[in-house]
């Protein structure tokens, strides 16, 4: 069979299938122009002609031919909105996800957040408030814990400078130093006391030192007025007091030289370990207090610098320089008295001797008649040890500050003949570290 008969016969067979008549207008209709008709490649069964069982008077609407330019500008300008309008509902979609993913994750963060608990005072043995301590920083504590440590601050140590020290106990034993200002009522704290205060925080913060009553907290509220600080509390009182009371038992030659290098080191790390230096308000013997083995920790508990007008405050940088330099220039000088007052026992002023600088002096320029100034009760000293802390002395009392010794000196010259390490000079069972174990055995349960 050749092509064309071929094509006939196909004809045929499909003018005979009266639903497959694209090959073939039915009988009566229309003829259609077959190179009009859209061919398509789906798999689907679509009818080419309208069903013969419809209305023959249903009207057709003829199929746009491809060429037609009016069809083209139609159909651009309907397809335009359409795809522009989806592209801004896809993105206001997409913001309003972003939003509430935002939203999501901002109310999980809130939930999550655990919620304060109600720590009675010391319940826990000690302040919840307190456990930060070492973990962030110096903490605020409220008045109420502390009134219940001190036992309605009834617990008064002495009053000094400006402030009344209380002691407290918790529950454990451990016991704390409360050092509360005089001022009682906000109208008499004036704005420059408020700068200070916190300055006096700020830079007792800094400090970190076996050998100094370190800064364990503080308390400011508004109703009743509080200002407020805490320290570690060392047990055995004041230098001052071993010195010069009789009923206190007197010191011996080597608790003594292990309180003058455990001060020597304190004030080395202060003027020059820390950056900037910080310097001492004032070096006595009453600020050097004594742990139960008689270790030296220097004191900072003074509000005197914080209500009074502070001249560094008003000056410039070079101005605060000087005003620091004269500071570690007198902590130098006071820690030559300080030596003076441990080795001959007198106080650093009497109406007996006078000035103290002054009635040693001439024991201090003759050495064969120096043994007159020591304290009697001092039975081991060596004359090399008294030579060497002489000669310290007259290096830290000289008049020109630009002629003592610094602190590092003064802490190398006397470790030549005191064999007192830092190690050694420390005590062996702070507050502190009772405080810390404390807070460490709280954690743990």
């Amino acid at each position: 069979m050749n092509m064309p008969n071929l094509i006939n016969y196909a004809r045929r067979k499909l003018l005979d299938q009266s639903n497959n008549l694209p090959a073939a207008p039915y009988s009566g209709g229309p003829k259609t122009d077959f190179s009009n008709l859209p061919i398509s490649i789906s798999s689907g069964s679509f009818p080419a002609v309208p069903d013969a069982n419809k209305k023959q008077n249903q009207s057709h609407t003829p199929l746009p031919s491809a060429s037609d330019p009016s069809h083209d500008g139609k159909q651009a300008s309907q397809d335009h909105p359409k795809t522009f309008g989806n592209y801004w509902k896809y993105i206001v979609i997409i913001i309003a996800v972003f939003v509430m993913v935002i939203l999501i994750i901002v109310l999980l963060c809130f939930w999550k957040k655990p919620a304060a608990k109600i720590i009675k005072p010391w319940n826990t043995g000690i302040s919840g408030q307190l456990q930060k301590a070492f973990i962030t920083g110096v903490p605020k504590l409220n008045r109420a814990e502390l009134e219940t440590a001190c036992e309605d601050f009834s617990n008064i140590v002495t009053n000094v400078e400006a402030c009344t020290i209380y002691k407290g106990t918790l529950s454990s034993g451990v016991e704390i130093a409360v050092v509360s200002g005089l001022i009682n009522t906000r109208q008499e704290w004036t704005k420059t006391m408020e700068l200070n205060y916190r300055r006096k925080i700020a830079s007792l913060s800094r400090i970190n030192h076996k050998n100094f009553v370190n800064l364990i907290g503080y308390c400011e509220e508004e109703e009743p007025f509080t200002r407020m600080f805490i320290f570690e509390y060392a047990p055995n009182g004041s230098l001052s007091e071993h010195l010069h009371v009789k009923e206190v038992e007197r010191l011996s030659w080597s608790e003594r030289v292990r309180i003058i290098m455990g001060t020597a080191y304190c004030l080395q790390y202060m003027h020059h370990e820390l950056n900037p230096p910080v310097a001492h308000s004032k070096v006595s013997s009453h600020v050097v207090t004594l742990t139960d083995d008689f270790a030296a920790k220097l004191a900072e508990v003074t509000f005197r610098s914080i209500v009074e007008p502070s001249k560094s405050s008003i000056r410039g940088d070079s101005k605060k320089y000087e005003m620091l330099r004269s500071g570690l220039d007198q902590n130098v000088y006071d820690f030559g008295i300080l030596l003076l007052e441990i080795i001959s026992g007198k106080l650093p002023h009497s109406e007996e001797q006078g000035n103290l600088v002054h009635w040693a002096a001439e024991f201090l320029h003759d050495r064969r008649s120096i043994g007159y100034m020591i304290d009697p009760s001092l039975q081991s000293l060596k004359d090399n040890e008294l030579d060497v802390i002489c000669e310290v002395i007259q290096g830290c009392i000289q008049p020109d500050p630009k002629m003592r010794p610094t602190m590092r000196d003064i802490t190398s010259r006397l470790r030549e003949v005191f064999c007192v390490t830092p190690e050694q000079a420390v005590p062996r069972l702070s507050p502190l570290w009772w405080a810390e174990l404390e807070i460490l055995s709280v954690e743990a349960t």
